[in-house]
């Protein structure tokens, strides 16, 4: 089976940018991503939520799952940001 290389569309990188902005420090902070906010977000964050990886079609909180992939998205950025 060959390996499929996953390229980073711009929905993945709005995605990939959302769940870098949650603070792994605590639990409880959360997002509200409101009415009129920048609609390219707002389907970001749906997408999100469709894949439970965050609590709320909205923002909310991170799920298990959602803070596993937020703890590698924030990690992985932490070592490309090292000169």
């Amino acid at each position: 089976m060959k390996n499929e290389i996953i390229s980073l569309t711009p929905e993945l990188v709005s995605e990939l940018n959302f769940l870098a902005r949650y603070d792994l420090d605590t639990q409880q902070e959360g997002f509200k991503i409101h009415h009129e906010a920048d609609p390219v977000l707002k389907q970001a964050v749906q997408r999100l939520f469709d894949k439970s990886l965050i609590t709320q079609a909205d923002g909310g909180y991170l799920t298990a799952l959602g803070r596993e992939v937020a703890e590698h998205i924030q990690s992985a950025l932490t070592i490309l940001n090292t000169n």
